[in-house]
């Protein structure tokens, strides 16, 4: 039976159970979860913003994970760059991104190649952004 790679990718800058549930969904879709994570130099071009937590220290956190095999470092949001190099079977991303057109877009490059693309449940009760807010109302961030 042959072997099903997944890919996802994202910050998981300030690492919360959103991130979890995400990649421990992701992991039961496949027999192998690579994960790539965005640099901190991606982050602050389509961001705009920096990261708290450093790329290095973020991959360290998600290579600790059970449910991850194995963890790269992206500089670019282009997923078919990334398929080119993986050859991943199944893609997934969070469902809040459903309806945007880069995720449209990705979801027909994706099924050209080969790939699915699979829209995983979103944890609205926690997220980066949130996770930002509450500390900026305790120390300047």
């Amino acid at each position: 039976m042959k072997k099903i790679v997944g890919y996802t990718q994202g910050t998981f800058d300030l690492f919360h159970i959103g991130h979890l549930n995400l990649l421990e969904k992701a992991r039961s879709h496949c027999d192998y979860l690579i994960v790539g994570v965005n640099s901190d130099e991606l982050v602050k071009e389509y961001k705009k913003k920096d990261v708290i937590v450093t790329v290095d220290e973020r991959a360290r956190i998600l290579k600790a994970l059970r449910c991850v095999d194995a963890v790269i470092i992206t500089d670019s949001l282009d997923k078919t760059k990334y398929h080119q190099e993986l050859n991943f079977n199944k893609i997934f991303v969070g469902n809040d991104w459903e309806k945007d057109e880069r995720w449209i877009q990705t979801k027909k490059e994706m099924t050209d190649l080969g790939a699915e693309l699979i829209f995983l449940p979103y944890t609205p009760t926690t997220s980066s952004t949130i996770l930002r807010k509450k500390l900026s109302n305790i120390m300047p961030i």
